[in-house]
């Protein structure tokens, strides 16, 4: 959850010393661990590797702190949400406000304290609400790790593996602790998760695998040696958190405005205060007559009227309603004003692997090249192998015939020399290899030469090719030996592919429409990087940019990715230049990753967004989570966006409007050293039925606006100008009720009268601004500013109403005047508008 915008230095204080705390804490945490290991009594791996720790022996670790969860401040606790919502610069004079008029005044004038402990309640209860939707989701998304536990291997939460647990990994698993081979089966680890690195590495019983990584060829069993805090990925999801908060136009708006208001308000109150007392006979009068009381009274009216206390508000209510909207649509919003942020985006940047493409390799098509017996036969058993990597896993669909018994011999894939071998019996008599072409076949051999060229035929058109080839020769004696059996004959070319997402095609064509450039960016090879970007809708590109020919100046690196769409052989550290080049010519850039090698570009990008089944330290560092990896979800992601931050910039307009008329008019006031022309309790109801229940509903509403740049610029345009109207009009009714109308009144009387007028004028003008704010109309927006007008009215007609608010229906010709006045205001704020909207200061909803 983001902190309110009011409490945002606070706030930033607080997170530097949170941070500082965090790492005395994280210290403090890692002596206590190394401390506890040393208290434990030592085991032999040979003890562990087929029992694993028994019952008691887990328990003792998890009291000895030896679990492997690691704390979770995604999101604010309770108490933190309360200071947050509570401990405000608004709050706290509201606060002092509400106490002096309970002790001077009427409670009837304290009813906007009621107002201040709904805006907090509200704010309190929403938030929380969205921080246990999501908190819930985070839980439920939770990755799960493989144990040996008492002889038998049970699968649990990767919180609760602990220190000398004993893992069973197999392909296609991630990593869940830091641990040590004790046993390995062709275990391959591929760390691009971590270093970007994309050739996987062979692990042998010693070797050190870490949390994170994900094995892609065969099994082991590991030893956990670093759990929680100490683990590589806890430490690199720690360095990974060192980040700001996301770039919120709406929030940094709000913020500059909280500025000038507080600045403002202690000169304007010495001012108020000083006008009031002096409207009261002097201080020396008004202190020892007692008549200091009204004055106060009348000073909190002006200080109250300048506070904008429920903007904050029904900002961060919008945002946390959109975030548990979106994660009701299994989206997790971990930064609530990421929802505006992706509104802004103008660039995305795509990785291939997880975004466009399912992460999985499927199965395209056979090519016979010469006839051997059983190569059906033989190609089933190497996908139904469980140690099969993943291309080759994907043969098992394809290849259903019977699989040969047991191999008499084989050679386990090796990334390194990037084919395997097998050798049965009488069913499929010789040897059999499984391949890349250019590594299984050279130019000599009989059918090499017309195979590797057919082969690398099928490359440029960005399918991945392997060969089946035969030779009469046995393995016999070569398991474990990496080299190639003579005489082969090449069998068939295997062509495979990455399933692309169904709905990348659609979701791209959504963002073109939206004016959103895109760009995709892969380690992989370029040309396959290139064949997955056409099939995805990048008609126009024949082959993908090499990573390795861009240039290592930034604003060089600018033109080529205005120039280039779609890039292969990227490094990390690349992704993060790209990042920052973009941002660099202007560009508000979005980028999708589910590796830690992505982590650097997703840290830096304006809005980061991790697949679901990314890793941990990606999606820590990342403002919005695919939780089920749909891609698909990102317009929804994106009108979210745009209905939050042109509603709220609609609601903005509404509370600064009253903002600036109610500064005007004290300024005026203050100078005149005229009493102020309301009651606190007669704010409440104008500021009620005008601005905070109106602003809530229209907040609320669907908005397809597209977003344009200059919130506060459009806003302040607006709200000064229409605020300086008001206030004129207000003024006009006023000096007139006060001072023009039926003199031969007690001053008391003139001066109730003028405040109904004032009030009215108020009420009148307020649902003018309303009414020209929620344009275009439709029934929704009539039905909200109709309501508000007839409770308008009720207010006036019914007695008890008049009588809580000391008001009076007006009369005749000071009503004729007050209308009049009010009717040349409304015109004036129609031609505000007008020409505002003419030069595009000013914007209505699609």
């Amino acid at each position: 959850m983001t902190a309110t915008p009011e409490s945002l230095s606070k706030v930033v204080i607080i997170m530097t010393n949170a941070l500082s705390h965090a790492e005395a804490k994280n210290q403090a945490q890692l002596a206590e661990i190394t401390a506890a290991k040393t208290r434990l009594t030592p085991l032999a791996d040979a003890d562990l590797i087929d029992h694993g720790l028994d019952a008691q022996q887990v328990v003792e670790r998890h009291a000895a702190g030896l679990g492997n969860k690691i704390p979770n401040d995604s999101s604010r606790t309770l108490g933190q949400i309360l200071r947050a919502n509570l401990l405000t610069l608004f709050n706290i004079v509201l606060g002092i406000c509400l106490v002096v008029v309970l002790i001077v005044g009427s409670w009837r004038d304290a009813l906007f304290g009621f107002i201040v402990i709904a805006n907090v309640a509200i704010g309190v209860i929403q938030e929380y609400r969205a921080k246990r939707t999501l908190d819930r989701l985070a839980v439920l998304n939770a990755p799960r790790a493989r144990a040996v536990r008492a002889g038998e291997i049970s699968e649990i939460p990767v919180a609760e593996v602990v220190y000398d647990d004993v893992l069973v990994l197999r392909t296609g698993d991630q990593v869940p602790a830091d641990a040590v081979v004790l046993s390995v089966d062709g275990l391959e680890i591929d760390e691009s998760l971590l270093t970007g690195e994309s050739d996987p590495i062979a692990k042998d019983p010693g070797a050190e695998v870490l949390s994170g990584s994900a094995v892609v060829a065969g099994s082991a069993r590991v030893r956990v040696n670093r759990v929680g805090v100490e683990s590589f990925a806890a430490k690199l999801t720690a360095e990974a958190k060192r980040f700001s908060l996301v770039n919120s136009e709406i929030r940094n708006s709000l913020n500059k405005i909280v500025v000038y208001i507080t600045w403002a308000l202690i000169p304007i109150i010495l001012l108020v205060m000083n006008s009031q007392m002096q409207a009261k006979g002097g201080w020396g009068n008004a202190l020892q007559n007692g008549l200091w009381k009204e004055a106060v009274v009348s000073a909190i009216a002006a200080i109250v009227a300048m506070i904008p206390e429920g903007l904050v508000l029904l900002t961060s209510i919008s945002f946390g309603l959109a975030a548990v909207s979106l994660a009701r649509r299994q989206v997790l919003v971990q930064e609530l004003p990421a929802v505006e942020g992706l509104a802004r985006v103008d660039m995305v940047c795509l990785d291939k692997t997880g975004t466009l493409t399912e992460g999985e390799i499927i199965f395209d098509t056979e090519r016979p090249l010469a006839e051997r017996e059983g190569w059906r036969r033989v190609l089933a058993w190497i996908g139904a192998d469980e140690n099969a990597n993943a291309t080759a896993a994907c043969l098992a669909s394809a290849y259903q015939e019977g699989v040969p018994a047991e191999p008499v011999a084989s050679i386990p894939f090796n990334s390194a020399r990037k084919w395997s071998a097998v050798s049965f019996g009488s069913i499929a008599p010789g040897s059999w290899v499984l391949g890349a072409p250019e590594m299984v076949l050279d130019e000599t051999g009989p059918g090499h030469t017309a195979a590797l060229t057919e082969g690398s035929e099928l490359a440029e058109r960005g399918l991945r090719v392997l060969v089946l080839a035969h030779t009469e020769n046995s393995l016999a004696g070569a398991e474990g030996t990496e080299t190639l059996p003579a005489r082969l004959v090449p069998v068939a070319l295997l062509t495979f592919r990455e399933k692309v997402r169904p709905d990348a095609v659609e979701t791209l064509a959504y963002f073109r429409e939206q004016g959103v450039s895109l760009r995709v960016i892969s380690g992989d090879n370029p040309r396959t990087v290139a064949a997955v970007a056409r099939e995805v809708g990048f008609e126009d590109v024949s082959q993908g940019y090499d990573a390795r020919q861009l240039p290592e100046d930034i604003d060089a690196l600018g033109e080529v990715l205005e120039r280039e769409q779609v890039f292969g052989r990227v490094t990390p550290e690349q992704k993060k230049s790209m990042v920052l080049a973009l941002q660099k010519r202007g560009h508000v850039v979005a980028m999708t990753g589910d590796g830690v090698n992505d982590a650097l570009a997703l840290k830096n990008a304006d809005i980061g967004i991790a697949m679901g089944s990314g890793a941990a330290a990606t999606k820590a560092v990342s403002r919005l989570v695919l939780l089920d990896g749909q891609f698909s979800r990102m317009p929804g992601v994106v009108a979210e966006g745009r209905r939050v931050i042109a509603n709220v910039e609609r609601v903005a307009n509404l509370f600064l409007t009253k903002t600036a008329q109610a500064i005007t008019i004290s300024l005026v006031i203050g100078i005149l050293l005229w009493q102020y022309p309301f009651l606190p309790r007669q704010l409440s109801i104008t500021s009620a039925l005008t601005i905070g229940i109106p602003a809530f509903f229209l907040a609320q509403l669907p908005n397809k606006r597209r977003y344009q740049p200059g919130f506060l610029r459009r806003v302040l345009w607006f709200s000064i100008p229409a605020g300086m109207i008001i206030s004129a009009c207000i003024m006009g009714v006023y000096s007139y009720a006060r001072y023009s109308l039926a003199p031969e009144l007690s001053a008391e009387v003139q001066l109730d009268t003028a405040r109904t007028a004032s009030t009215l004028a108020i009420l009148l003008l307020s649902l003018w601004v309303l009414s020209v704010l929620a344009r275009p109309f439709d029934r929704w927006r009539l039905l909200i500013v109709g309501s508000m007008l007839l409770l308008t009215i009720l207010v006036f007609l019914a007695p008890f109403a008049r009588r809580f608010f000391a008001l009076e229906v007006p009369g005749g010709q000071l009503l004729a005047v007050t209308l009049g006045i009010v009717a040349l205001g409304g015109i004036a704020i129609e031609i505000l508008y007008r020409i505002l909207k003419r030069r595009g200061a000013v914007s209505e909803r699609e």
